[in-house]
């Protein structure tokens, strides 16, 4: 027990930092002279303001063709690279493990290089030593695989502010309360990371494909697309997957920062159950047959009050009783629901503060009891820098985590992080 005390006051007097993929593009701001807070309540978090400004193509909502493009401009690109401490604790086997690492590169550049054509790409080289990150450890190969993370085109106000398509690898629509821009560094939206047995589809992977977007005066916006549904991995089957968000929106705002949001989600895909041909493509595609079906729905809320938002998303999801092993064929289809409730505080001058608790579960079916997850986070940001740049945070963040049902395995994870990118 001391051994674990002394580590968790390391954890906090140790200031580190650890990556996390991030929509926070810090080029941005300096185009603009904004600062930070233009665009995100505290970053990474969008603001009312940001959610407008990503929806409208990264450009500024009605100054379409007024502003200076990429090729009038210095490179829009921002870096993002860290190292950490990271801290955890199973009290069931009574290990405690600890460690530094460093944890890889992320290059994001983002603009406008034509009046309503612009782009985003989110790029992470390959980086052989040292290892990468946390999640490697104890793997064979600890390097950063090079990787695009999002690589897309937006073509905007293809019927003013009604129809958009975005065209590449992005974040999906259906996403409807962002992965990628959560305070939090360690705790994943662990419904967005559960995959079914035989299925490879995740949540929270960003899609190849095409999207369109749009908003309505009466706060109606949504996001339909078709993409393969496998990631960054070459398709497997002939068959696209679709998907379609829609929410509504009270009062003033996005529902971001301001103004009550309530949406639903919905998403259908195919995944072959014979796979004749594995590779019958020259870009790696596959031929496979016998194609079965499985969805996810769901509904989404972010209501605020004051600088209180909290955000909550419940899911719904079935794969057909051919998809995956025989245990889950003799049972019937794979039903599981799922979740999250996240509560965060903006406190200070210039939301120089956040706090935030966040709860998360999965409920599988009776037969795969032991994919069960409970978790409670919590954690506390303060921002350091002048009005110019308010992007380098104290963070100190933990959770708690319990796996299985009949035999439940728990966890405690701390880390003390310096959070910065630019």
């Amino acid at each position: 027990m001391k051994r674990l005390t002394l580590l968790i006051v390391s954890a906090l007097t140790l200031l580190v930092l650890l990556p996390e993929p991030s929509q926070a593009i810090p080029a941005l701001a300096r185009k603009y002279g904004f600062n930070c807070n233009m665009c995100h309540t505290s970053f990474t978090k969008l603001n009312d303001y940001g959610q407008r400004f990503r929806d409208n193509g990264y450009q500024q909502p009605g100054q379409e063709g007024l502003e200076k493009t990429v090729f009038e401009t210095f490179p829009p690109i921002s870096l993002r690279t860290s190292t950490g401490l990271m801290i955890m604790h199973e009290p069931d086997s009574k290990s405690t493990t600890s460690g530094f690492h460093l944890n890889g590169l992320d290059l994001l550049a983002a603009g406008v290089m034509h009046k309503n054509i612009s782009f985003l790409m989110i790029y992470t080289p390959r980086i052989d030593e040292p290892r990468a990150g946390y999640a490697s450890v104890g793997s064979m190969d600890p390097s950063q695989p090079g990787a695009l993370e999002s690589a897309n085109l937006v073509f905007s106000n293809l019927v003013q502010d009604v129809l958009s398509l975005r065209v590449g690898r992005f974040e999906p629509g259906y996403q409807a309360i962002s992965s990628k821009r959560s305070y939090y560094l360690l705790q994943p939206y662990e419904v967005y990371e559960f995959s079914t047995p035989g299925n490879n589809f995740v949540f929270a992977d960003n899609q190849i494909g095409i999207e369109a977007t749009g908003h309505f005066r009466e706060g109606i916006k949504y996001a339909a697309g078709i993409v393969n549904g496998s990631g960054a991995n070459p398709d497997n089957n002939n068959a696209k997957d679709l998907y379609a968000n829609v929410s509504k929106t009270f009062g003033r705002g996005e529902g971001q920062s301001s103004g009550q949001r309530v949406g639903a989600f919905g998403y259908l895909g195919w995944v072959p159950t014979s796979l004749m041909v594995p590779f019958s493509g020259a870009t790696g595609d596959g031929d496979g047959k016998i194609n079965k079906s499985f969805y996810r729905i769901g509904g989404h809320a972010s209501l605020n009050y004051n600088t209180f938002n909290l955000q909550a998303l419940f899911m719904y999801g079935s794969d057909d009783k051919a998809i995956g092993p025989v245990r889950a064929v003799s049972q019937g289809k794979y039903h599981f629901t799922g979740g999250f409730g996240r509560l965060d505080w903006a406190a200070l001058p210039n939301n120089r503060m956040v706090a935030s608790a966040m709860f998360n579960w999965i409920t599988p079916p009776d037969f795969d009891k032991s994919s069960r997850v409970r978790a409670i986070s919590t954690l506390v940001r303060y921002y350091l820098g002048d009005w110019t740049a308010v992007n380098v945070a104290l963070h100190g963040e933990y959770t708690y985590r319990e796996t299985g049902y009949t035999t439940i395995a728990k966890q405690h994870q701390f880390a003390a992080l310096l959070d910065f990118d630019f």
